[in-house]
Protein backbone atom coordinates (compact mmCIF):
# COMPACT_ATOMS: atom_id res chain seq x y z
CA UNK A 1 0.00 0.00 0.00
CA UNK A 2 1.29 3.46 -0.92
CA UNK A 3 0.47 6.48 1.25
CA UNK A 4 1.69 10.07 0.93
CA UNK A 5 2.26 12.61 3.68
CA UNK A 6 3.73 16.06 3.16
CA UNK A 7 6.52 18.04 4.79
CA UNK A 8 8.85 20.88 3.83
CA UNK A 9 12.57 21.48 3.28
CA UNK A 10 14.18 24.87 3.90
CA UNK A 11 16.37 26.52 1.25
CA UNK A 12 17.47 30.05 1.99
CA UNK A 13 14.49 31.71 3.65
CA UNK A 14 11.93 29.78 1.57
CA UNK A 15 10.42 26.33 2.01
CA UNK A 16 10.11 23.61 -0.65
CA UNK A 17 7.42 20.92 -0.58
CA UNK A 18 8.64 17.43 0.31
CA UNK A 19 6.42 14.40 -0.34
CA UNK A 20 6.98 11.37 1.91
CA UNK A 21 5.93 8.33 -0.13
CA UNK A 22 5.48 5.36 2.22
CA UNK A 23 5.10 1.87 0.75
CA UNK A 24 4.47 -1.36 2.71
CA UNK A 25 5.25 -4.77 1.26
CA UNK A 26 6.08 -8.29 2.41
CA UNK A 27 9.38 -8.57 4.24
CA UNK A 28 11.07 -6.95 7.23
CA UNK A 29 13.55 -4.41 5.83
CA UNK A 30 13.42 -0.62 6.33
CA UNK A 31 14.71 1.48 3.43
CA UNK A 32 14.72 5.27 3.15
CA UNK A 33 15.79 7.02 -0.08
CA UNK A 34 15.73 10.60 -1.39
CA UNK A 35 18.98 12.12 -0.03
CA UNK A 36 18.24 11.95 3.73
CA UNK A 37 21.02 13.08 6.05
CA UNK A 38 22.05 11.17 9.19
CA UNK A 39 19.39 12.80 11.39
CA UNK A 40 16.64 11.80 8.94
CA UNK A 41 17.98 8.23 8.63
CA UNK A 42 18.01 7.89 12.42
CA UNK A 43 14.31 8.74 12.53
CA UNK A 44 13.45 5.02 12.33
CA UNK A 45 14.41 4.49 15.97
CA UNK A 46 12.63 7.63 17.22
CA UNK A 47 9.45 6.96 15.23
CA UNK A 48 9.33 3.26 16.18
CA UNK A 49 9.65 3.98 19.90
CA UNK A 50 7.16 6.88 19.77
CA UNK A 51 4.53 4.77 17.95
CA UNK A 52 4.95 1.99 20.48
CA UNK A 53 4.64 4.55 23.30
CA UNK A 54 1.07 5.39 22.22
CA UNK A 55 0.03 1.74 22.12
CA UNK A 56 0.62 0.72 18.50
CA UNK A 57 3.05 -1.86 17.15
CA UNK A 58 5.65 -1.26 14.46
CA UNK A 59 4.46 -2.61 11.07
CA UNK A 60 5.86 -6.12 10.57
CA UNK A 61 6.43 -5.49 6.88
CA UNK A 62 9.08 -4.18 4.51
CA UNK A 63 8.91 -0.36 4.63
CA UNK A 64 10.18 1.76 1.75
CA UNK A 65 10.15 5.54 2.13
CA UNK A 66 10.94 7.98 -0.66
CA UNK A 67 11.51 11.65 0.12
CA UNK A 68 10.58 13.44 -3.09
CA UNK A 69 11.96 15.32 -4.91
CA UNK A 70 14.83 12.89 -4.57
CA UNK A 71 17.54 15.31 -5.75
CA UNK A 72 17.09 17.73 -2.82
CA UNK A 73 18.92 16.95 0.39
CA UNK A 74 16.69 16.50 3.47
CA UNK A 75 18.16 17.56 6.81
CA UNK A 76 17.15 17.41 10.45
CA UNK A 77 14.73 15.54 12.69
CA UNK A 78 11.63 17.54 11.66
CA UNK A 79 10.49 14.70 9.34
CA UNK A 80 9.77 12.41 12.33
CA UNK A 81 6.13 13.46 12.67
CA UNK A 82 5.08 13.24 8.99
CA UNK A 83 6.83 9.87 8.81
CA UNK A 84 5.00 8.57 11.89
CA UNK A 85 1.61 9.82 10.65
CA UNK A 86 2.30 8.38 7.19
CA UNK A 87 3.10 4.96 8.67
CA UNK A 88 -0.08 5.01 10.77
CA UNK A 89 -2.05 5.89 7.63
CA UNK A 90 -0.32 3.13 5.63
CA UNK A 91 -1.33 0.55 8.25
CA UNK A 92 -4.94 1.76 8.16
CA UNK A 93 -5.01 3.40 11.60
CA UNK A 94 -6.05 6.80 10.13
CA UNK A 95 -7.50 7.98 6.82
CA UNK A 96 -4.79 8.66 4.23
CA UNK A 97 -7.09 11.14 2.40
CA UNK A 98 -7.21 13.45 5.40
CA UNK A 99 -3.46 13.23 6.01
CA UNK A 100 -2.85 14.49 2.46
CA UNK A 101 -4.61 17.79 3.24
CA UNK A 102 -1.90 19.01 5.63
CA UNK A 103 1.79 19.79 5.76
CA UNK A 104 3.10 18.06 8.87
CA UNK A 105 6.43 18.78 10.58
CA UNK A 106 7.84 18.02 14.02
CA UNK A 107 10.58 16.18 15.88
CA UNK A 108 9.55 13.24 18.06
CA UNK A 109 10.86 12.34 21.49
CA UNK A 110 10.96 8.66 22.45
CA UNK A 111 7.83 9.09 24.57
CA UNK A 112 5.93 10.63 21.65
CA UNK A 113 6.11 14.28 22.73
CA UNK A 114 6.90 16.89 20.08
CA UNK A 115 9.93 19.16 19.94
CA UNK A 116 10.09 22.50 18.14
CA UNK A 117 11.49 22.80 14.60
CA UNK A 118 13.09 25.58 12.57
CA UNK A 119 11.38 27.53 9.80
CA UNK A 120 7.72 27.33 10.85
CA UNK A 121 6.87 30.66 9.18
CA UNK A 122 8.15 29.81 5.67
CA UNK A 123 6.52 26.37 6.02
CA UNK A 124 3.15 27.99 6.75
CA UNK A 125 3.59 30.29 3.75
CA UNK A 126 4.29 27.21 1.62
CA UNK A 127 1.14 25.47 2.93
CA UNK A 128 -0.94 28.49 1.95
CA UNK A 129 0.66 28.92 -1.46
CA UNK A 130 0.34 25.21 -2.32
CA UNK A 131 -3.34 25.13 -1.40
CA UNK A 132 -3.17 22.87 1.67
CA UNK A 133 -5.99 23.05 4.18
CA UNK A 134 -3.57 23.60 7.03
CA UNK A 135 -0.26 22.84 8.71
CA UNK A 136 0.42 20.73 11.81
CA UNK A 137 3.36 21.68 14.02
CA UNK A 138 4.64 21.40 17.58
CA UNK A 139 2.71 23.79 19.80
CA UNK A 140 5.79 25.90 20.43
CA UNK A 141 5.98 26.74 16.70
CA UNK A 142 2.26 27.33 16.16
CA UNK A 143 2.08 31.06 17.08
CA UNK A 144 4.91 31.84 14.65
CA UNK A 145 3.13 30.01 11.80
CA UNK A 146 -0.24 31.54 12.72
CA UNK A 147 1.03 34.92 11.49
CA UNK A 148 0.17 33.64 7.99
CA UNK A 149 -3.45 34.18 7.00
CA UNK A 150 -5.73 31.91 4.90
CA UNK A 151 -4.25 28.69 6.27
CA UNK A 152 -5.21 26.75 9.41
CA UNK A 153 -2.39 26.21 11.90
CA UNK A 154 -2.64 23.46 14.52
CA UNK A 155 -0.19 23.09 17.38
CA UNK A 156 0.18 19.87 19.38
CA UNK A 157 2.44 18.66 22.17
CA UNK A 158 2.24 14.87 21.64
CA UNK A 159 1.92 12.32 18.84
CA UNK A 160 -1.24 10.98 20.47
CA UNK A 161 -2.91 14.41 20.11
CA UNK A 162 -2.06 14.45 16.39
CA UNK A 163 -3.50 10.93 16.04
CA UNK A 164 -6.73 12.01 17.80
CA UNK A 165 -6.95 14.99 15.46
CA UNK A 166 -6.88 12.77 12.38
CA UNK A 167 -9.30 10.31 13.95
CA UNK A 168 -11.71 13.16 14.64
CA UNK A 169 -11.85 12.34 18.34
CA UNK A 170 -10.20 15.62 19.30
CA UNK A 171 -10.70 18.11 16.50
CA UNK A 172 -8.82 20.93 18.16
CA UNK A 173 -9.07 24.59 17.22
CA UNK A 174 -6.57 26.26 14.89
CA UNK A 175 -4.28 28.84 16.45
CA UNK A 176 -5.51 32.33 15.57
CA UNK A 177 -3.49 35.53 15.98
CA UNK A 178 -4.41 39.12 15.28
CA UNK A 179 -1.31 40.00 13.26
CA UNK A 180 -2.00 43.74 13.29
CA UNK A 181 -2.46 43.80 17.06
CA UNK A 182 0.65 41.68 17.55
CA UNK A 183 2.62 43.92 15.20
CA UNK A 184 1.69 47.20 16.87
CA UNK A 185 1.87 45.85 20.42
CA UNK A 186 5.66 46.00 20.69
CA UNK A 187 6.48 48.23 17.74
CA UNK A 188 8.07 50.92 19.93
CA UNK A 189 9.18 48.66 22.76
CA UNK A 190 12.72 49.90 23.44
CA UNK A 191 14.50 49.52 26.77
CA UNK A 192 17.21 52.05 25.82
CA UNK A 193 17.01 55.74 24.93
CA UNK A 194 19.36 58.42 23.64
CA UNK A 195 18.48 60.58 26.65
CA UNK A 196 20.70 58.23 28.69
CA UNK A 197 23.76 59.57 26.85
CA UNK A 198 25.32 62.66 28.43
CA UNK A 199 27.08 65.08 26.11
CA UNK A 200 28.39 63.77 22.75
CA UNK A 201 26.03 66.06 20.81
CA UNK A 202 28.17 65.93 17.66
CA UNK A 203 28.14 62.10 17.77
CA UNK A 204 24.36 62.07 18.21
CA UNK A 205 24.12 64.33 15.16
CA UNK A 206 26.18 61.81 13.16
CA UNK A 207 23.88 59.01 14.32
CA UNK A 208 20.83 61.02 13.29
CA UNK A 209 22.27 61.52 9.81
CA UNK A 210 23.20 57.82 9.58
CA UNK A 211 19.68 56.77 10.59
CA UNK A 212 18.01 59.25 8.23
CA UNK A 213 19.87 57.94 5.18
CA UNK A 214 20.66 54.37 6.36
CA UNK A 215 24.39 55.15 6.14
CA UNK A 216 27.14 52.92 7.52
CA UNK A 217 29.07 54.44 10.42
CA UNK A 218 32.41 53.93 12.17
CA UNK A 219 33.34 55.34 15.58
CA UNK A 220 36.93 55.70 16.70
CA UNK A 221 37.93 56.77 20.17
CA UNK A 222 39.45 55.75 23.53
CA UNK A 223 37.93 53.18 25.90
CA UNK A 224 34.97 54.44 27.91
CA UNK A 225 34.09 57.28 25.53
CA UNK A 226 30.60 55.87 24.90
CA UNK A 227 30.95 54.16 21.51
CA UNK A 228 29.08 50.98 22.46
CA UNK A 229 26.48 52.89 24.46
CA UNK A 230 25.66 55.05 21.44
CA UNK A 231 25.59 52.13 19.01
CA UNK A 232 23.12 50.16 21.13
CA UNK A 233 20.69 53.06 20.98
CA UNK A 234 20.72 53.43 17.20
CA UNK A 235 17.66 51.15 16.65
CA UNK A 236 15.60 53.48 18.87
CA UNK A 237 15.88 56.32 16.32
CA UNK A 238 15.43 54.22 13.18
CA UNK A 239 11.95 54.25 11.58
CA UNK A 240 9.80 51.37 12.87
CA UNK A 241 9.52 48.24 10.76
CA UNK A 242 6.56 47.98 8.44
CA UNK A 243 4.62 44.69 8.36
CA UNK A 244 6.37 43.46 5.21
CA UNK A 245 9.83 44.09 6.72
CA UNK A 246 8.72 42.46 9.97
CA UNK A 247 7.61 39.29 8.18
CA UNK A 248 10.83 39.07 6.14
CA UNK A 249 12.95 39.56 9.26
CA UNK A 250 10.92 36.93 11.11
CA UNK A 251 11.41 34.45 8.25
CA UNK A 252 15.20 34.78 8.50
CA UNK A 253 15.20 34.30 12.28
CA UNK A 254 12.74 31.42 11.92
CA UNK A 255 15.01 29.56 9.47
CA UNK A 256 17.93 30.09 11.85
CA UNK A 257 15.87 28.93 14.85
CA UNK A 258 16.37 32.31 16.56
CA UNK A 259 12.75 33.33 17.20
CA UNK A 260 12.54 34.30 20.90
CA UNK A 261 10.41 31.96 22.98
CA UNK A 262 6.74 32.95 23.28
CA UNK A 263 7.07 35.43 20.42
CA UNK A 264 5.47 35.04 17.01
CA UNK A 265 6.66 38.12 15.14
CA UNK A 266 9.79 40.27 15.28
CA UNK A 267 8.50 43.85 15.43
CA UNK A 268 11.62 45.82 16.39
CA UNK A 269 14.70 46.28 14.25
CA UNK A 270 17.37 43.63 14.98
CA UNK A 271 20.60 44.62 16.68
CA UNK A 272 23.35 42.04 16.21
CA UNK A 273 26.73 42.41 17.92
CA UNK A 274 28.90 39.33 17.19
CA UNK A 275 32.16 38.83 19.10
CA UNK A 276 35.38 39.54 17.24
CA UNK A 277 36.34 35.84 17.33
CA UNK A 278 33.50 35.03 14.89
CA UNK A 279 34.34 33.02 11.75
CA UNK A 280 33.61 34.22 8.23
CA UNK A 281 30.95 31.50 7.76
CA UNK A 282 29.18 32.51 10.98
CA UNK A 283 29.19 36.14 9.85
CA UNK A 284 27.98 35.83 6.25
CA UNK A 285 26.26 32.45 6.45
CA UNK A 286 27.01 29.06 4.93
CA UNK A 287 27.84 25.57 6.09
CA UNK A 288 27.16 22.22 4.44
CA UNK A 289 23.45 23.01 4.56
CA UNK A 290 23.51 26.84 4.27
CA UNK A 291 22.20 28.81 7.23
CA UNK A 292 21.89 32.61 7.53
CA UNK A 293 24.80 34.38 9.19
CA UNK A 294 24.93 37.45 11.40
CA UNK A 295 24.66 39.87 8.47
CA UNK A 296 21.36 38.26 7.46
CA UNK A 297 20.10 38.13 11.05
CA UNK A 298 20.73 41.90 11.08
CA UNK A 299 18.53 42.37 7.96
CA UNK A 300 16.45 45.58 8.30
CA UNK A 301 18.43 46.35 11.44
CA UNK A 302 21.91 47.10 12.75
CA UNK A 303 25.11 45.03 12.65
CA UNK A 304 27.50 46.32 15.32
CA UNK A 305 31.15 45.28 15.11
CA UNK A 306 32.93 46.37 18.27
CA UNK A 307 36.75 46.37 18.34
CA UNK A 308 36.82 46.26 14.53
CA UNK A 309 40.61 45.72 14.09
CA UNK A 310 40.40 42.63 16.31
CA UNK A 311 38.24 40.80 13.75
CA UNK A 312 40.12 38.50 11.41
CA UNK A 313 40.99 40.14 8.11
CA UNK A 314 39.17 37.45 6.10
CA UNK A 315 36.01 37.97 8.16
CA UNK A 316 35.91 41.68 7.38
CA UNK A 317 36.71 41.28 3.71
CA UNK A 318 33.81 38.90 3.02
CA UNK A 319 31.44 41.70 4.03
CA UNK A 320 32.45 43.99 1.19
CA UNK A 321 30.17 42.52 -1.47
CA UNK A 322 27.08 42.06 0.78
CA UNK A 323 27.36 45.72 1.89
CA UNK A 324 27.09 46.80 -1.75
CA UNK A 325 24.51 44.28 -3.00
CA UNK A 326 22.45 43.97 0.22
CA UNK A 327 22.31 40.20 -0.13
CA UNK A 328 24.70 37.29 0.17
CA UNK A 329 24.79 34.31 -2.18
CA UNK A 330 25.98 30.97 -0.78
CA UNK A 331 27.00 28.64 -3.61
CA UNK A 332 27.45 24.89 -3.45
CA UNK A 333 28.10 22.29 -6.15
CA UNK A 334 24.42 21.30 -6.41
CA UNK A 335 22.68 24.57 -5.61
CA UNK A 336 22.99 28.15 -4.41
CA UNK A 337 20.81 30.15 -2.03
CA UNK A 338 20.39 33.87 -1.44
CA UNK A 339 20.02 35.39 1.99
CA UNK A 340 18.94 39.06 2.27
CA UNK A 341 21.45 41.27 4.06
CA UNK A 342 20.22 44.87 3.99
CA UNK A 343 21.70 46.13 7.25
CA UNK A 344 23.28 49.24 8.69
CA UNK A 345 26.90 48.60 9.63
CA UNK A 346 28.10 50.35 12.77
CA UNK A 347 31.72 49.71 13.72
CA UNK A 348 33.74 50.88 16.71
CA UNK A 349 37.45 50.79 17.37
CA UNK A 350 40.19 52.19 19.55
CA UNK A 351 42.68 54.47 17.78
CA UNK A 352 45.67 52.32 18.82
CA UNK A 353 46.50 49.21 20.87
CA UNK A 354 46.71 51.14 24.15
CA UNK A 355 43.58 53.09 23.22
CA UNK A 356 44.76 56.63 24.03
CA UNK A 357 46.13 58.06 20.78
CA UNK A 358 44.80 61.64 20.40
CA UNK A 359 43.37 61.53 23.94
CA UNK A 360 43.10 65.04 25.42
CA UNK A 361 44.40 64.01 28.86
CA UNK A 362 46.15 60.64 28.73
CA UNK A 363 49.36 59.92 26.82
CA UNK A 364 49.61 57.19 24.21
CA UNK A 365 52.33 54.65 25.09
CA UNK A 366 52.45 52.96 21.69
CA UNK A 367 55.74 53.03 19.84
CA UNK A 368 56.26 54.83 16.54
CA UNK A 369 54.40 53.36 13.60
CA UNK A 370 52.19 51.17 15.78
CA UNK A 371 49.15 53.43 15.38
CA UNK A 372 49.31 53.24 11.59
CA UNK A 373 49.88 49.48 11.73
CA UNK A 374 46.86 49.07 13.99
CA UNK A 375 44.63 51.09 11.64
CA UNK A 376 45.94 49.09 8.68
CA UNK A 377 44.16 46.03 10.09
CA UNK A 378 41.01 47.55 8.58
CA UNK A 379 41.37 47.58 4.81
CA UNK A 380 40.91 50.70 2.73
CA UNK A 381 38.17 49.14 0.54
CA UNK A 382 36.10 48.35 3.64
CA UNK A 383 36.56 51.86 5.08
CA UNK A 384 35.51 53.27 1.70
CA UNK A 385 32.19 51.47 2.07
CA UNK A 386 31.51 53.18 5.41
CA UNK A 387 29.87 56.54 4.75
CA UNK A 388 30.47 58.30 8.07
CA UNK A 389 33.76 58.25 10.02
CA UNK A 390 33.69 60.11 13.31
CA UNK A 391 36.03 60.51 16.26
CA UNK A 392 34.55 60.06 19.72
CA UNK A 393 36.16 62.05 22.52
CA UNK A 394 35.74 61.39 26.25
CA UNK A 395 32.87 63.12 28.07
CA UNK A 396 33.92 65.72 30.64
CA UNK A 397 32.85 65.57 34.28
CA UNK A 398 30.67 68.65 33.88
CA UNK A 399 28.71 66.98 31.06
CA UNK A 400 28.36 63.72 33.01
CA UNK A 401 27.06 65.48 36.12
CA UNK A 402 24.73 67.87 34.28
CA UNK A 403 21.11 67.74 35.37
CA UNK A 404 19.27 68.80 32.18
CA UNK A 405 18.17 65.62 30.33
CA UNK A 406 19.37 64.98 26.80
CA UNK A 407 17.00 64.80 23.85
CA UNK A 408 14.92 61.63 23.81
CA UNK A 409 15.04 59.06 21.03
CA UNK A 410 11.43 59.80 20.07
CA UNK A 411 12.25 63.39 19.07
CA UNK A 412 15.25 62.32 16.99
CA UNK A 413 13.24 59.51 15.39
CA UNK A 414 10.56 61.98 14.30
CA UNK A 415 13.13 64.00 12.34
CA UNK A 416 14.58 60.80 10.89
CA UNK A 417 11.17 59.64 9.75
CA UNK A 418 10.43 63.01 8.11
CA UNK A 419 13.70 62.72 6.16
CA UNK A 420 12.85 59.14 5.15
CA UNK A 421 9.43 60.28 3.88
CA UNK A 422 11.15 62.84 1.67
CA UNK A 423 13.38 60.08 0.27
CA UNK A 424 10.48 57.69 -0.31
CA UNK A 425 8.64 60.31 -2.30
CA UNK A 426 11.76 61.19 -4.28
CA UNK A 427 12.52 57.58 -5.20
CA UNK A 428 8.95 56.28 -5.59
CA UNK A 429 9.58 55.50 -9.27
CA UNK A 430 12.61 53.36 -8.40
CA UNK A 431 11.53 49.90 -7.24
CA UNK A 432 14.70 48.98 -5.34
CA UNK A 433 15.66 52.44 -4.11
CA UNK A 434 14.29 53.60 -0.76
CA UNK A 435 16.92 55.74 0.96
CA UNK A 436 19.97 57.84 0.13
CA UNK A 437 22.57 55.19 0.95
CA UNK A 438 21.18 53.05 -1.90
CA UNK A 439 21.66 55.67 -4.61
CA UNK A 440 23.54 54.30 -7.61
CA UNK A 441 25.94 56.16 -9.89
CA UNK A 442 23.20 57.07 -12.37
CA UNK A 443 20.81 58.40 -9.71
CA UNK A 444 23.70 60.29 -8.09
CA UNK A 445 23.91 62.60 -11.10
CA UNK A 446 20.19 63.34 -10.91
CA UNK A 447 19.55 63.72 -7.18
CA UNK A 448 22.91 64.97 -5.82
CA UNK A 449 23.75 67.97 -7.95
CA UNK A 450 25.99 70.58 -6.36
CA UNK A 451 26.77 74.14 -7.39
CA UNK A 452 30.07 75.60 -8.51
CA UNK A 453 31.03 76.64 -4.99
CA UNK A 454 30.26 73.16 -3.66
CA UNK A 455 32.20 71.65 -6.55
CA UNK A 456 35.34 73.60 -5.63
CA UNK A 457 34.93 72.72 -1.94
CA UNK A 458 34.66 69.02 -2.73
CA UNK A 459 37.56 69.17 -5.19
CA UNK A 460 39.83 70.64 -2.52
CA UNK A 461 38.74 68.04 0.04
CA UNK A 462 39.40 65.19 -2.39
CA UNK A 463 42.95 66.40 -2.97
CA UNK A 464 43.69 67.21 0.66
CA UNK A 465 42.30 63.97 2.11
CA UNK A 466 43.40 61.81 -0.83
CA UNK A 467 39.90 60.31 -1.09
CA UNK A 468 38.82 57.62 -3.54
CA UNK A 469 36.06 57.85 -6.14
CA UNK A 470 33.84 55.76 -3.86
CA UNK A 471 34.45 58.23 -1.01
CA UNK A 472 33.36 61.02 -3.39
CA UNK A 473 30.04 59.22 -3.91
CA UNK A 474 29.64 58.66 -0.18
CA UNK A 475 30.13 62.34 0.59
CA UNK A 476 27.43 63.31 -1.90
CA UNK A 477 25.01 60.74 -0.43
CA UNK A 478 25.60 61.97 3.13
CA UNK A 479 25.21 65.58 1.98
CA UNK A 480 21.91 64.62 0.34
CA UNK A 481 20.72 63.20 3.69
CA UNK A 482 21.81 66.31 5.60
CA UNK A 483 19.86 68.42 3.12
CA UNK A 484 16.79 66.21 3.64
CA UNK A 485 17.03 66.64 7.41
CA UNK A 486 17.25 70.39 6.80
CA UNK A 487 14.20 70.25 4.53
CA UNK A 488 16.24 71.58 1.61
CA UNK A 489 15.59 70.44 -1.94
CA UNK A 490 19.12 71.39 -3.02
CA UNK A 491 22.45 70.39 -1.50
CA UNK A 492 23.94 73.59 -0.09
CA UNK A 493 27.59 74.31 0.62
CA UNK A 494 27.09 73.92 4.39
CA UNK A 495 25.54 70.48 3.84
CA UNK A 496 28.53 69.45 1.77
CA UNK A 497 31.00 70.85 4.32
CA UNK A 498 29.39 68.85 7.13
CA UNK A 499 29.45 65.69 5.00
CA UNK A 500 33.16 66.17 4.22
CA UNK A 501 34.08 66.34 7.90
CA UNK A 502 32.65 62.86 8.35
CA UNK A 503 35.46 61.49 6.13
CA UNK A 504 38.22 63.00 8.26
CA UNK A 505 39.24 59.65 9.74
CA UNK A 506 40.66 58.27 6.49
CA UNK A 507 43.86 56.61 7.59
CA UNK A 508 46.36 58.58 5.51
CA UNK A 509 45.34 61.76 7.29
CA UNK A 510 44.18 60.70 10.71
CA UNK A 511 47.22 58.82 11.96
CA UNK A 512 49.73 61.09 10.34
Amino acid sequence: MLVKSFGAALYGIAATLVTLEIHLNTGIQFLMVGLPDSAVKESQQRVKTAIEAIGFSWPGKAITINLAPADIKKEGAAYDLPLAIGLLAATGKIAAERVAKYIIMGELSLDGSLRAVKGALPMALLARDEGFEGIILPRENAPEAAVVDKVKVYGFTHLEEVLDFFLGEEAGDPVVLDTDELFYQKLNDHALDFSDVKGQENIKRAFEIAAAGSHNLILIGPPGAGKTMLAKRLPTILPPLNLSESLETTKIHSVAGRIPKNEALITTRPFRAPHHTISDVALVGGGGFPQPGEISLAHHGVLFLDELPEFKRTVLEVMRQPIEERKVTISRARFSVDFPASFMLVAAMNPCPCGYFNHPEKDCVCQGGVVQKYLNKVSGPLLDRIDIHIEVTPVSFDELSSRPPSERSGSIRERVMNARLIQQKRYEQHEHLHCNSQIGSQELKVYCEIGEEGHELLKGAMRRLNLSARAYDRILKVARTIADLDGSEKIKTEHLAEAIQYRSLDRENWAG
